[in-house]
């Protein structure tokens, strides 16, 4: 379970979708996540569900990934659409025992609100999937810029969430590799109690916590040993340019959020 968890991972690639300016990318994934949020009614969810599979196609990432970014969030999305379904008591009456009831309105809003979810973590997946952190650090940078108006570091703030970022995939190798070291030695962590299996985690969070450390302590030490002094007066390799390929997928994008506002202003809501 722990190595299907692809968070911050970044897959090399020559897709349309690799090519695109970061900084496009994370205006745009900003953008299709606030209207996923005014998605109304199945023909608009439907719409952004069909522009994220051509998003994923285009970017050539394979099916197996995209599947791994959603099983970490299923028991969040089973618990979620349960709600949904029991508590919802809009519509016909399908199903009723004692106090439980389910209709067709908690039926139709478990669907949406499962595809809601999925859609936004495959989503929110593709950013990283086809950026990489040094890219995602200076468009990151590069989009607060105009803070520094008021004395904020925007060096700073974007070279920790990317640092941040790309050592989840870091962190979580060492957990599967400190589980396994302690099932070797006879460790339990799936059977007992509540609280036992809790107890079975603290040989795991010790070591891990002291990985960590010791990691924060060795990249400190390899930047000072290559004087990085922040972001004043840095050059970079990659200077990003927007073109063409970045206007136009802005340009579709607006046109399916435009689509979202009419069909949620003309066909019956869901939610």
């Amino acid at each position: 379970m722990i190595k299907d968890i692809t968070i911050g991972q970044y897959f090399p690639g020559t897709s349309p979708i690799h090519k695109l300016d970061p900084r496009m990318k994370i205006v745009l994934t900003f953008i299709y996540i606030i209207f996923i949020f005014l998605c109304r009614n199945f023909v608009a969810m439907g719409a952004m569900a069909l522009l994220l599979l051509a998003t994923v196609l285009m970017s050539k990432i394979s099916p197996k990934l995209i599947w791994k970014s959603v099983k970490p969030i299923f028991l969040i999305v089973l618990i979620t659409s349960a709600l949904q379904l029991l508590y919802n008591s809009d519509g016909t009456v399908l199903f009723e025992w004692k106090r439980l009831h389910i209709t067709t309105g908690g039926v139709y809003m478990a669907i949406f609100t499962t595809a809601r979810i999925v859609v936004l973590v495959i989503a929110s997946s593709m950013l990283t999937y086809t950026t990489s952190p040094t890219l995602l650090t200076d468009a990151i940078e590069r989009l607060f810029s105009p803070l520094k108006v008021i004395k904020i570091n925007v060096h700073s703030i974007a070279m920790m969430m990317t640092i941040a970022l790309r050592f989840i995939p870091t962190l979580i190798d060492e957990v599967d590799k400190i589980m396994s070291a302690q099932k070797s030695r006879g460790a339990d962590f799936e059977t007992g109690s509540l609280i036992k299996r809790g107890k079975a985690m603290i040989p795991i969070f010790i070591p891990l916590f002291i990985n960590s450390f010791r990691r924060a302590y060795e990249l400190a030490f390899a930047m000072d040993c290559r004087c990085y002094q922040g972001g004043d007066g840095r050059t970079r390799l990659k200077v990003m340019k927007l073109a063409a390929r970045d206007y136009a997928s802005l340009g579709i994008l607006v046109l399916f959020c435009v689509g979202i506002i009419v069909s949620n202003h003309y066909l019956t809501a869901v939610i």
